[in-house]
């Protein structure tokens, strides 16, 4: 019996060390993930009126259902040929924030200024992106451009 708990010890012991390189590789993975999350979203949000390739440039960070779903975002917003109808710049006020993870997905939440202009008008608001990324390799899932007012704690 003795000999029987010498050994249970053993093998706890001895994955415990195995048990903290998993926490950090997840960790590792999440930091990876967040990192090209913000980098990707803002590229996504950055374009110039009447410049196709501006817009579409950053459909190589999606997967094929999260580039549909941003476009869908924009229809209304093109112009015959595909190019956006306005120019678009997204300025973070800070870090990337994880709001959630799921099944390897992270659900992050990047604050910031949204400048919006066209034929010589703009608006800015105080807004926020919202990304979920995930996989082998990291695509964005899902983009979407929240805009606060007031009080509101969602651009935070």
């Amino acid at each position: 019996m003795r000999g029987h708990l010498t050994m249970l010890f053993i093998v706890l012991f001895a994955s415990i060390p195995f048990l903290g390189q998993s926490q950090a590789a997840t960790e590792t993975d999440q930091s990876a993930i967040v990192a090209f999350a913000q980098k990707a979203a803002v590229r996504a949000v950055n374009f110039q009126e009447g410049d196709v390739e501006s817009l579409t440039r950053a459909r190589a960070d999606f997967t094929a259902e999260g580039w549909k779903d941003f476009m869908k975002h924009m229809e209304g917003y093109l112009d015959p040929k595909g190019a956006p109808a306005f120019n678009s710049s997204f300025v973070p006020s800070g870090n990337a924030r994880v709001v959630d993870e799921k099944d390897g997905i992270v659900h992050i939440r990047i604050p910031g200024t949204l400048k919006q202009s066209s034929k010589g008008s703009s608006t800015t608001y105080r807004a926020a992106l919202d990304v979920r990324a995930g996989g082998n390799p990291i695509k964005i899932e899902r983009l979407e451009q929240i805009t606060c007012a007031g009080a509101s704690t969602a651009c935070q």
